[in-house]
């Protein structure tokens, strides 16, 4: 027998045509998963193609309702913006008959802007003059009386003499009105200086309207697709701030908007972006409870761009002193605790900085009363191989004198400074939150500070007697006003000073 008969049958090889008979039903096979696998390839090809069109429609959908959506936030925010600034306007229309407005004097051919009392300074001085006649009229009736009784003459319609108890009845009459008037002059003299405050108030209100009736950004323009502009807050030398709205973080924020005069060269316009770049480099990158964030910066056109800071919305410290020149020594000290918790911050930082400009206009207050610094268009970075000494300052002449150390006032050498030099500046404002004028110079000009080596000669603070304020206090301003750059203690040293700690310390 052959070796393929002992084969089992299913082992035994097909003949020929079943192997190609085989074949062919596996290429049928093959082919119809081919179809079928080409089948769903293609719907889901179409399925994806309709995702992707379903997806798109989506996302225009979604960026048509975003915008619907951003346009409903900008359209009611410049409605309360625009309603806001006309309350503001009748407000001053309506001060200016109460409290005065600026008038227009003819002189030949020469026209000055003269300031015009309303009807409350005239009422004040009325009541002054009313008050001061009554005093007057008083104080004679006063004097005759006495001299009648000392010569017992006979009145005017033939009696006798004052007895010794109408005298004093009398007397006692004169007495106690005039002490009725010292009090009604005490109440006008409050009301004059609440005039004051106001009159300053709705003078700054005016300024300030007729800048953001002269602003080219005044029409609620939209920045960077982001930035809704809403009112003007102020305007500086080259810069205005605006309140605006964050679209897309949804949030209030101050718009710096820094314009180039198109007159200047290109050498000034190149060193103000310079500077400008400058602070925002060291400001971008602070961040602290108690200095104002720094957002963005962007360019605008040629001539413009915008830096984005956190919005404060209370008054700064420059405004809140205005109102109330004097602070209880409790806020003040509050507020100092909150300034050299951010200088510390500037101080341990791994490049320290200096402020150099710190004064009550850029001590800013947010809603809940957190004082935050702000403005780092002075600030120096202190290099780590500056030496105990202090480095060079190479920008003399700069900053606010009144809040300057004398060191910063050397002319026979470039100064050397520190952190010693906001140590000063916080005495100077912490005596001025106290007493509610500078410890220096206080009524002089810059020019007449620099002009009279005011700083210079600054070699001991005086304290007035009133208001009264505690030894603790006063040391500390001391501390921070010592004359000596050596002896006056650095912004790490002069935070640990027990009159800025509320831990009670144990004996």
């Amino acid at each position: 027998m052959s070796r393929s008969s002992d084969l089992p049958f299913s082992e035994v090889p097909l003949p020929e045509t079943e192997e190609i008979d085989s074949l062919k039903i596996s290429s049928s096979l093959c082919q119809e998963e081919l179809a079928k696998a080409r089948q769903e390839t293609e719907e889901t090809q179409q399925t994806c193609q309709q995702l992707e069109k379903d997806l798109k429609i989506f996302k225009e959908q979604e960026q048509i309702r975003e915008q619907q959506r951003l346009k409903v936030v900008s359209d009611l925010l410049i409605a309360v913006a625009r309603s806001e600034r006309q309350e503001a306007r009748v407000k001053v229309r309506q001060d200016v008959a109460r409290l005065g407005g600026i008038g227009v004097m003819r002189a030949g051919t020469v026209i000055s802007e003269v300031w015009e009392d309303g009807q409350a300074p005239k009422d004040i001085q009325a009541r002054l003059r009313s008050l001061l006649e009554q005093k007057t009229a008083i104080e004679k009736h006063k004097k005759l009386l006495k001299r009648r009784q000392s010569e017992k003459l006979e009145s005017s319609v033939g009696e006798a003499g004052m007895s010794e108890e109408e005298f004093l009845a009398m007397e006692e009459v004169y007495r106690t009105r005039l002490v009725s008037i010292r009090r009604e002059e005490e109440v006008t003299v409050r009301d004059k200086d609440r005039y004051e405050h106001e009159k300053a108030c709705h003078i700054r209100e005016m300024k300030r309207i007729r800048d953001e009736d002269g602003s080219r950004f005044n029409h609620f323009p939209i920045l960077n697709n982001r930035y809704a502009l809403l009112n003007l807050l102020g305007k500086g030398g080259f810069s205005e701030v605006y309140k605006a709205y964050d679209l897309v973080d949804y949030k209030y924020v101050a718009c710096k908007l820094h314009g180039l005069n198109a007159q200047w060269g290109e050498e000034k316009k190149r060193s103000y972006v310079r500077h400008a770049v400058r602070e925002y480099n060291i400001h971008k990158g602070l961040i602290h409870s108690h200095i104002v964030r720094l957002w963005d910066i962007f360019e605008i056109d040629a001539n413009t761009f915008c830096t984005v800071l956190e919005y404060c919305s209370g008054k700064d410290l420059d405004a809140t002193l205005k109102a109330t020149p004097s602070l209880p020594e409790r806020d003040a000290r509050s507020i100092l605790v909150q300034i050299f918790s951010g200088l510390v911050y500037l101080n341990r930082r791994p490049q320290r900085i200096i402020h150099y400009d710190l004064k009550p206009g850029n001590v800013l207050f947010d809603e809940v009363g957190v004082a935050k610094m702000t403005d780092f268009g002075l600030s120096k970075i202190v290099e780590d191989e500056v030496g105990s000494q202090g480095m060079e300052l190479t920008s003399q002449g700069a900053g606010t004198y009144w809040y300057l150390p004398p060191e910063c006032f050397e002319v026979h050498k470039v100064p050397l400074i520190s952190s010693k030099v906001d140590v000063w500046s916080a005495g100077v404002l912490f005596y001025q939150m106290l007493f509610g004028r500078r410890p220096f110079g206080h009524d002089q000009t810059q020019e007449r500070i620099l002009r009279e080596d005011t700083i210079v000669k600054a070699h001991k603070v005086e304290f007035p007697p009133k208001p009264a304020v505690t030894s603790e206090a006063k040391d500390f301003i001391r501390r921070c006003l010592t004359y000596n750059q050596a002896e006056r203690p650095d912004v790490l040293t002069a935070a640990q000073d027990p009159y800025l700690s509320y831990v009670k310390r144990k004996p």
